[in-house]
């Protein structure tokens, strides 16, 4: 029983001892594990080159439910089409309007106070377009 129990502590150091390549790692040895992913900015931000598909917003307001309409339920969609030049000016085209004629223009009202960084096309601004929709809802 004695030899049984001298042969288990005698080999315990052994145990501990690392193979070779087993060493400690440290952080130069990952190195190259690191990948270099190029930035992505979103939400206003300027996007890497070829990367911005469509005009960036910078201010969005929303319209207000015309006071000739206050009180009733309603629930009507319009959807525009917002065309932004490469110096950022906008033009809105309505492409379906509203089943109130005050909620299209409460709408057009304030697309029309939207401003956009115009689309990019590397670091050249083009011009661009983006379909909105806009659900006026009231209960």
């Amino acid at each position: 029983m004695l030899c049984v129990i001298l042969l288990a502590v005698g080999s315990l150091p052994v145990l501990a001892y690392a193979t070779a390549g087993d060493e400690a790692t440290h952080e130069s040895d990952h190195q190259e594990d690191v990948l270099e992913l190029p930035e992505v900015h979103v939400h206003g931000l300027p996007l890497n080159k070829d990367q911005q598909t469509g005009p960036v917003p910078k201010s969005t307001p929303w319209p207000n439910i015309p006071p000739a309409l206050e009180g009733n339920v309603i629930d009507d969609w319009m959807k525009a089409r917002m065309l932004v030049s490469k110096d950022a000016r906008v033009t809105v085209v309505i492409l379906e309007p509203c089943r109130y004629r005050e909620l299209t223009a409460a709408g057009i009202a304030a697309l029309a106070k939207w401003t956009f960084e115009p689309q990019m096309q590397g670091d050249v601004p083009v011009d661009g377009e983006l379909t909105v929709r806009i659900h006026f809802h009231t209960k």
